[in-house]
């Protein structure tokens, strides 16, 4: 049979059956390999009895306070050979909707908080069979404590590496989302294996519906580590969890690491266990990486690219090189090619910003069930990833942002992340955004939303002036406006159509 996703627990449990695997650090749950390996025969073999079918596709719509529940039915639905179908927990019921509708969901598995959302949809999915949840089932519902009780023996419905293992919808910064079809074949970066097992603490956050979080349900045990979760990003949860497990590892996007940063308690804690803390998700400015590099000078501190539809594409900075390419995400890792082009499709050369282009032979994804899409964002057998970026003379690829993200000001092509790196570097300043606002002569203009440290004031007229010293004239922001708060998706990506007075 394949490698397949579930058959690193199944190594696991055999292996290290009573060590703890996951550990909920705000709740106290845990799981040892052996009871999550269990659990999830059981859950698999319900599944069977209720009709799944290899290729069916089952929704797991659990929020983070029950990430046990999610990596319990996420090793199940792989072990019936069914398809798992991660969904956001912010989503309304129509949103909901319309992504089980397009998934062709027939069985979903719900937390107690998000059942009602997922009842409220239910009328328009002719094809969902059963609603499980882990609150108090209503009529029609099945209860999660009734799921898959008394018949624990390994499972696993014969699927080679191409069947589908997950069909991961994008977070949709603009327009609706698209299922990105994951197989078990390109699943993963890191191949399954027995690891030496250190017991050593991998700190994550991240919700598991998301492509950064859902990398944490195998990649942590791969390394010989256990999952540390902390269900909701709180910087002082994040302190106290650091200080009292002490991992070797943490995982952050940019606006978790901004408002560790900015919090009270940055310069006095303890984060010496900490040897390796990758970013990710979303561009981080210069500044926040060095910060935070210097804060941790025992980890390697990388700031990575990475998207759904480019699968395991990877890039890695060796150590030695971080000091003097700062910004860079580094090199891509074999099979993986980049190429920057332009509007026209022609190579640039170094240090040209353009469109990225990714190629990853073998491991090539597609849209589900959206041919005309797949067509446009695949071509040649690249991936057109929207993301605006440069390659240095030795091949080290820089982010600049997303195509979307370029401000036409009069005719000047402003990219919002040069804007952004600039008032990041203001200390008052802990978060920023900036993005065009209409102007009846120029077109666009540029503005600016930012989020203050706490106690501390500025005028916008002063990181006005900050700018018109570090930019060109036609990239400094003319207007700026403060907020409490910057809105954001899941994963998140700031939701830049969402901010206030745009």
């Amino acid at each position: 049979m394949a490698n397949l996703l579930p058959d690193q627990l199944r190594m696991m449990a055999e292996a290290f059956p009573a060590e703890v695997g996951f550990s909920d650090v705000a709740t106290g749950v845990d799981l040892t390999f052996g009871s999550w390996d269990r659990r999830s025969n059981g859950v698999a073999r319900w599944l069977i009895e209720q009709g799944v079918v290899p290729g069916d596709r089952v929704a797991i719509h659990v929020p983070p306070a029950e990430a046990a529940v999610f990596l319990v039915s996420y090793s199940a639905i792989h072990k019936a050979g069914a398809v798992a179908v991660p969904t956001s927990t912010r989503l309304v019921a129509r949103e909901l909707g319309y992504v089980l509708r397009h998934a062709g969901a027939v069985v979903a598995i719900s937390g107690a908080s998000t059942t009602e959302t997922l009842v409220a949809a239910r009328p328009d999915l002719p094809e969902l069979r059963v609603i499980v949840t882990t609150g108090t089932p209503e009529a029609g519902l099945v209860s999660w404590d009734d799921v898959g009780v008394g018949d624990d023996e390994p499972i696993q419905v014969p699927i080679n590496g191409d069947a589908m293992a997950d069909l991961m919808y994008t977070s949709g910064t603009t327009g609706r989302p698209k299922g990105v079809v994951v197989r078990h074949r390109d699943a993963a970066m890191m191949p399954n294996g027995l690891p030496r097992w250190s017991g050593a603490g991998w700190l994550h956050a991240s919700p598991m519906f998301t492509f950064a979080g859902i990398a944490s349900a195998y990649n942590p045990m791969k390394l010989g580590m256990r999952l540390l979760y902390l269900p909701r990003f709180d910087p002082e949860q994040w302190f106290d969890a650091v200080e009292h497990h002490r991992p070797a590892a943490t995982f952050l996007v940019p606006a978790m690491a901004e408002l560790l940063i900015g919090s009270t308690r940055f310069e006095g804690a303890d984060l010496s266990s900490i040897t390796m803390c990758p970013l990710g998700s979303a561009p981080v400015s210069p500044s926040t990486l060095q910060r935070l590099q210097a804060k941790l000078p025992n980890a390697m501190v990388s700031n990575s690219w990475g998207m759904t539809e480019a699968g395991p594409a990877f890039c890695f900075m060796p150590p030695a090189e971080q000091a003097k390419r700062v910004g860079s995400v580094g090199r891509p890792m074999a099979p993986t090619e980049f190429r920057i082009v332009d509007e026209q499709g022609e190579e640039q050369p170094a240090r040209v910003v353009g469109e990225l282009l990714v190629r990853n032979p073998g491991r090539e994804r597609e849209y589900f069930n959206d041919a005309e899409a797949t067509a446009t964002t695949w071509r040649d057998g690249w991936l057109h990833s929207g993301d605006l970026a440069f390659l240095d003379e030795d091949g080290f690829l820089y982010i600049v942002g997303r195509q979307k993200d370029v401000i036409i000001r009069g005719g000047n092509n402003v990219h919002a992340t040069d804007v952004e790196t600039v008032l990041y570097e203001h200390p008052a300043v802990r978060e920023a955004a900036v993005a065009g606002i209409a102007h009846p002569v120029l077109g666009e203009d540029v503005a600016a939303w930012v989020v203050l440290v706490a106690g501390v004031t500025v005028s916008a007229e002063e990181l006005i002036a900050v700018c018109a010293e570090r930019l060109s004239d036609y990239k400094v922001p003319r207007r700026v406006t403060f907020v409490t708060e910057l809105p954001r998706n899941a994963t998140g990506k700031v939701v830049k159509h969402e901010l206030p007075g745009r």
